[in-house]
C-alpha cells in the first residue's frame, strides 16, 4: 500500500500543477470550454486515487471542486472570478496535502479540509457573490482548520466520468483469492452517480479490504461486469519508469569516468604503436586498436544517453510562475501579463532544481521595481496592463533565461547615488552604465526607502548571484530608462561534461570553457600600452592583454599563446602552451575556495586539469 501511495503521490503532483495552468488560463478565458474539462477531469482522477487511499479530506476539495466544474461545463454554473479563486484555494490545499505525503506525512497526519475553502466554493456553486471584504486563506500556507467536514449527499454528486477503473484495480492489486465480483446493481449505480461508497469522510475506511462498497464505482459506460475485470489486461502499455535521481547520478559519474578512461587508453594505445612490433605481437596490437576504439565509441555513447536522462525542459520550472505573478500583481495592485516563451527547452535537472529561488527573486523585482500601476503606466503612455517575458532558448552548448519587462527601467545615476551612499562602492566606481546596472546585485543594496512585504530588504539579488555562478552560470543587466529591464542569465545545458580548451602556464594545466573561447591568437613579444596596460589589436579591435599565470598568482612565465574570451567586454588571455581540446568530465571544489577555480577533471593523459571559472571569465578575470 506504500508504494501505491507514492505512486499515486506523483501523478497526483503531476495532475495538480497542471490544474493550476488550466485556472489561470480559465481566469483570461472563462468561456473556454476545453479547460473547463480538463480541471473537471483532474480533480475528478485525483478524487479518485484519493478516495482508494483513504485520504478524505482531499477527496472533499476535489469533490467540491468538481462538482463546481460539472455545473460550469453544463452551463449552470457561470465562471466568475470568485469561482476561479476558490478553485485555486482548493488547488493549494491539494497541492499542499500532496507535497506533505511527498516528504514522507502519514495520512493520518495531514489536516481536515478548511471550511474557509468549503464555503467559497459552495458559494460559487450557488453562484453567490463572495462576501466583501474576507481575506482568502493563503495559498501557500498550510491549512490550519481542523473542523470535521459534513458528508455530501448522493444528489450533489456528479456521474462518475473520465475516471480509473476503481473495480478493476483492485482485483489487478489483491490476490486472486480476495477479487471480487462487480455486482450488477453496483453498475447500475455507477451510471446513476452513486460513488464514493463506504469512505469515512473523516479520513477512517469503513469497510475491510474485501469488502466491494470501500471501492469507488467504476465510471458509467456500457462495460459489462466481467469486460471491467478484463480492463488491466487491455491496458495501454506505459514505457516510462521512475529512477530515484540519485541512482542517475551514481550512474552518469560511473559512465563519466568510463569514458574518460576509454580516452586514457587511446592515448597509451597512440604511444605504443611507436614501438616496433613483429608477427604475433603486431597483429594483437592491431586488435587492441580496434577494441578499443570500439569501447571508446560506445562508453561515449553510453555518457550521452546517461545524460539525456537528467535533462528536463524548463517548463516544468516555468509552470509554477503565473500564480505566483497573478498573487504579487494583485498585492501590488498592478494589472501584469506574463508571458512564457520556450518552456519546452532542456537543461540539466539540477539546473531546473536550483533556478526556481533566482527567478522568484527577479521576478518580484519585476513587479515590485519594474513595471509602473495603471496610472503611471497611462501617463507615460503605455498600455494599462504591463507585460513580463520568462524566455528560454538553447544558445551553443549553453541555455538563456530571460526576464523582461516594460516598465520603467532603471536610472544608472540614482543606482551609482544608492550604492556610494551606503558605502558599497567609492565615488569613482562604476562610472559606465552597464557597471551600475550591476550594482543591484551587491549585497544590501536597494532602491526601497521602506521595506514591504514584497521587497527593499537589501536582499534577494546577491543571492540572485550567487545561485547562478554556483551552478558556473552567469548573469547580468541591461535597461532603458523609461522603456523597460532585462535579466539574462547564462548557465551551461548540463553540468558534468564541458568542452574545454586545454592550456598551460607556469606549470599548471588549466581548462577554460570552450563556450567563452572566441578564437586563439599568436602574441608578440612587446604590445602597445594604453594607460599602462598592454593591449593587441585583434581584428582591428585594442584589447587588454592579461597573463594567466598573473591572475592566478603563479609565478610568471613566458606566456606567447592568446585566447580571445568572449566576454560582455572581450579581452585577451595569455597562455604559455595550448594543450588541445576535450570534452571532459567536471568535478565542482568542494569545502575550499580557490580564486578563479570552480573544479577539477583529468586530461586524457590523466594528468590533473584545474578548470577556470566561467563567472571568472566573464568578469574580466577578476
Amino acid at each position: 500500500m506504500e508504494d501505491m501511495l507514492k505512486e499515486f503521490v506523483v501523478e497526483a503532483l503531476d495532475l495538480a500543477s497542471q490544474v493550476e495552468e488550466h485556472l489561470l488560463t480559465l481566469e483570461r478565458h472563462p468561456d473556454d470550454q476545453d479547460t473547463i474539462n480538463a480541471v473537471f477531469r483532474s480533480f475528478h482522477t485525483i478524487k479518485g486515487g484519493a478516495g482508494f487511499m483513504g485520504l478524505a479530506p482531499m477527496v472533499e476539495a476535489c469533490h467540491l471542486t468538481e462538482n463546481l466544474f460539472d455545473g460550469m461545463r453544463t452551463g449552470k454554473v457561470p465562471v466568475t472570478p470568485d469561482a476561479i479563486e476558490a478553485s485555486l484555494q482548493a488547488s493549494s490545499f491539494v497541492g499542499y496535502q500532496l507535497s506533505e505525503l511527498h516528504n514522507g506525512a502519514a495520512p493520518d497526519e495531514l489536516s481536515a479540509f478548511p471550511p474557509e475553502i468549503e464555503a467559497m466554493l459552495q458559494r460559487a456553486l450557488a453562484g453567490e457573490a463572495a462576501p466583501s471584504p474576507t481575506a482568502a486563506p493563503a495559498a501557500n500556507t498550510p491549512p490550519q482548520a481542523e473542523a470535521a467536514p459534513a458528508t455530501p449527499s448522493a444528489e450533489t454528486m456528479p456521474p462518475a466520468e473520465e475516471g480509473p477503473n476503481w473495480h478493476a484495480l483492485y482485483n489487478a492489486l489483491v490476490p486472486e483469492d480476495k477479487q471480487v465480483e462487480v455486482p450488477a446493481s453496483a453498475v447500475a449505480e455507477a451510471s446513476e452517480g452513486s460513488t464514493w461508497d463506504g469512505i469515512d469522510r473523516r479520513g477512517n475506511p469503513e469497510a475491510s479490504t474485501t469488502d466491494i462498497a470501500a471501492i469507488p464505482a467504476a465510471p458509467a459506460g456500457n462495460w459489462d461486469g466481467a469486460e471491467r475485470r478484463r480492463a488491466p489486461s487491455s491496458a495501454p502499455k506505459d514505457d516510462s519508469i521512475r529512477i530515484d535521481a540519485a541512482k542517475l547520478d551514481v550512474l552518469l559519474e560511473v559512465a563519466g569516468e568510463a569514458a574518460q578512461a576509454a580516452n586514457q587508453a587511446s592515448v597509451l594505445l597512440d604511444k605504443l604503436r611507436l614501438f616496433p612490433f613483429e608477427d604475433e605481437a603486431a597483429e594483437l596490437i592491431d586488435n587492441l586498436i580496434e577494441t578499443q576504439a570500439r569501447a571508446s565509441r560506445y562508453s561515449t555513447e553510453l555518457q550521452r544517453a546517461t545524460l539525456s536522462t537528467r535533462m528536463q525542459p524548463v517548463g516544468r520550472l516555468f509552470q509554477r510562475f503565473p500564480r505566483l505573478v497573478r498573487e504579487l500583481a494583485r498585492e501590488l495592485s498592478k494589472n501584469v501579463d506574463l508571458v512564457i516563451e520556450g518552456a519546452e527547452t532542456e537543461v540539466d535537472r539540477l539546473v531546473v532544481d536550483s533556478l526556481y529561488d533566482p527567478l522568484v527573486h527577479m521576478l518580484r523585482n519585476s513587479l515590485d521595481h519594474g513595471v509602473e500601476d495603471a496610472e503611471g503606466r497611462l501617463a507615460a503612455g503605455k498600455p494599462e496592463k504591463a507585460q513580463i517575458l520568462l524566455k528560454a532558448w538553447q544558445e551553443a552548448n549553453s541555455v538563456m533565461i530571460v526576464i523582461s519587462d516594460d516598465g520603467r527601467g532603471m536610472n544608472p545615476e540614482r543606482l551609482r547615488g544608492i550604492a556610494v551612499s551606503k558605502g558599497l562602492i567609492g565615488p569613482n566606481d562604476a562610472q559606465s552604465d552597464d557597471e551600475a546596472y550591476q550594482l543591484v546585485f551587491l549585497p544590501g543594496f536597494s532602491t526601497m526607502e521602506v521595506a514591504s512585504s514584497v521587497s527593499g530588504r537589501g536582499v534577494g539579488m546577491d543571492v540572485v548571484r550567487t545561485a547562478v555562478e554556483q551552478h558556473r552560470g552567469t548573469i547580468w543587466i541591461d535597461s532603458k530608462l523609461g522603456r523597460g529591464t532585462t535579466f539574462s542569465i547564462r548557465l551551461p545545458i548540463e553540468l558534468s561534461i564541458i568542452p574545454m580548451l586545454l592550456v598551460s602556464t607556469s606549470g599548471a594545466k588549466l581548462g577554460i570553457p570552450m563556450s567563452l573561447v572566441e578564437r586563439v591568437v599568436e602574441l608578440p613579444d612587446t604590445f602597445e600600452q594604453v594607460s599602462g596596460q598592454p593591449v593587441f589589436r585583434d581584428q582591428g579591435r585594442p584589447l587588454p592583454v592579461l597573463s594567466m599565470a598573473n591572475v592566478l598568482g603563479y609565478d610568471p612565465c613566458v606566456e606567447q599563446a592568446g585566447i580571445v574570451i568572449a566576454a560582455p567586454s572581450p579581452y585577451i588571455l595569455s597562455v604559455e602552451a595550448l594543450d588541445g581540446t576535450a570534452d571532459l568530465v567536471i568535478k565542482p571544489l568542494s569545502g575550499i575556495n580557490v580564486t578563479g577555480i570552480s573544479g577539477t577533471t583529468r586530461s586524457a593523459e590523466g594528468e590533473l586539469v584545474l578548470v577556470i571559472s566561467l563567472s571568472f571569465l566573464l568578469n574580466g578575470a577578476m
